[in-house]
């Protein structure tokens, strides 16, 4: 028999009728001076923070990463360092645009993201399931996640707002034709790889610096939902892929990624054919082959889905000694937004929730109070720096590498290297005559609920990127295609 657990308040006062409200007399009415109620009612309308404005629903798991080469030619990360080394980690997955009670197996990005706890503090990849994304500039950010919500007036989801946006920046063809691809629609978070997506830099004790990319290659292989099949697992199981993951667990069984890099030498970043910090593009692997460095594995699933998933907060700005972000200007947005969005939702001490810990390392920020501090804050120790009484030193072993940037301050169009058609008609010449059936299939059912105007500039797009794309898309829209785009 298992042992008594008294039920309490929040502040540990034993509760004798939980079932009853102090009323005078059976009729009642209830009396204000009944705390328990007060309490509990109040815990209750307080009890849903905002949710995520992307990557709303999601699902998580603990594990482990496990190093299986010797990257110590290129980085300087702790965590990284010695054939076996193993660091805890804890992984979340997510839709990007649907909202908390969306379905799984909508047509969306998938989020990606995985936090180490290593020995120099938190270092956490917040990628997607694709290499690339929409847009390049992080000012547009706000204004792309706005048209995949709903529409202001009527709320719902808007194809015209959709489309509108995607047209009128060609940036996000690349990402438009994964999309709408059955890689759209994964069949679950165990089946689909993953991927940093952004450059990252790194940096070697000796000072030297390489660009990296990172990819996580699932171990159960690739297996997408056709779009019927995703839509009616929308209708039979909504959480279809939230279930997948926590049942596989349950049964004692891992999900698992092999972890590789691509390395490109710090000068080919001036002489390579893209520009390899624009996230709308993919470096060649016959360029850069894939390094693999190591094993992902999920193999615990949370206690509590509140305190570890929808708590748990990522952001591309953790990053540990001998690991620093590129120019990347998206990546560089995400440095402030992802932090910025936590202290909104969970508060500025959201690094003390037990899941954003950085158990792993000692922390001495000299930061002190705010909501919900936990940890003692900072006790009697100083709390500022430098100081003569506590013996707080700094860590010259930590300072980022520096490197040399020049360019007129201006907000400057993007034109270096300017291509947004080559990769995307790449990818689909690479589609087999099925996945380019589907690819075209799903692009009409959706893009033929916006504006002719919009169909027709869209359909301009995937003409540029191969003659053929354009002409299928505009067949079945029922558009005039122009002799030269077909093929």
């Amino acid at each position: 028999m298992t042992e008594e657990k008294r039920l309490t308040t929040a502040a540990g006062i034993p509760v004798g009728d939980d079932e009853h409200s102090l009323t005078a007399g059976s009729r009642g009415p209830v009396l204000l001076q009944d705390f328990r109620l007060i309490e509990k009612l109040a815990h209750f309308n307080r009890e849903r923070i905002p949710e995520r404005v992307v990557h709303a629903k999601g699902a998580g798991a603990h594990g482990y990463f496990e190093v299986s080469a010797d990257v110590s030619q290129w980085t300087k990360a702790r965590f990284l360092g010695g054939l076996g080394k193993k660091t805890p980690v804890f992984a979340r997955f997510s839709t990007v645009g649907g909202e908390r009670g969306s379905a799984d197996t909508e047509r969306d990005p998938r989020g990606f993201a995985v936090k180490f706890y290593t020995e120099d503090g938190n270092y956490d990849i917040v990628g997607n399931n694709t290499p690339v994304f929409f847009i390049r500039d992080p000012g547009k950010f706000p204004d792309f996640v706005h048209t995949q919500k709903r529409n202001p007036q009527t709320n719902l989801k808007d194809a015209n707002m959709f489309w509108d946006f995607l047209s009128l920046h060609p940036e996000s063809l690349h990402q438009v034709t994964i999309l709408f691809s059955n890689r759209g629609t994964p069949r679950s978070f165990r089946h689909m790889h993953g991927f940093g997506s952004h450059t990252f830099k790194w940096v070697n004790e000796a000072g030297k610096a390489v660009w990296v990319k990172y990819h996580f290659r699932t171990e159960a292989g690739v297996e997408n939902f056709s779009a019927q099949e995703a839509s009616a697992m929308a209708g039979q199981d909504p959480d279809y892929a939230t279930r997948d993951l926590f049942d596989h667990i349950a049964q004692g069984k891992e999900a698992a990624w092999e972890v590789s890099v691509q390395v490109m030498p710090w000068a080919d970043a001036d002489k390579y054919k893209y520009d390899p910090f624009d996230v709308t593009k993919v470096w060649s692997q016959k360029d850069y082959p894939r390094i693999v460095i190591g094993r992902l594995v999920l193999n615990r699933n949370p206690e509590n889905y509140f305190a570890e998933v929808e708590q748990a907060a990522f952001s591309p700005a953790n990053l540990v000694p001998g690991i620093e972000a590129s120019p990347d200007k998206l990546l560089q947005g995400r440095l402030f937004a992802y932090a910025d969005a936590h202290r909104y939702r969970l508060g500025v001490n959201h690094n003390q929730i037990p899941v954003n810990c950085p158990f792993s390392a000692k922390t001495n920020t000299k930061q002190r109070d705010g909501f919900m501090t936990v940890d003692g804050n900072g006790g009697a120790s100083a709390n500022y720096y430098p100081n003569s009484v506590d013996n707080t030193v700094m860590d010259k072993g930590a300072l980022e590498h520096g490197y040399e940037v020049n360019g007129v301050v201006a907000r400057t169009e993007y034109i270096y290297k300017l291509d947004e058609y080559t990769q995307a008609g790449d990818l689909y010449r690479l589609l087999v005559e099925d996945e380019r059936a589907a690819l075209v299939s799903n692009i009409v059912g959706h893009l033929g609920h916006a504006a002719a105007h919009i169909q027709e500039r869209q359909v301009g797009h995937f003409s540029k990127a191969d003659a053929d794309y354009g002409h299928r898309v505009a067949k079945g829209l029922g558009l005039k295609v122009p002799a030269a785009t077909v093929s």
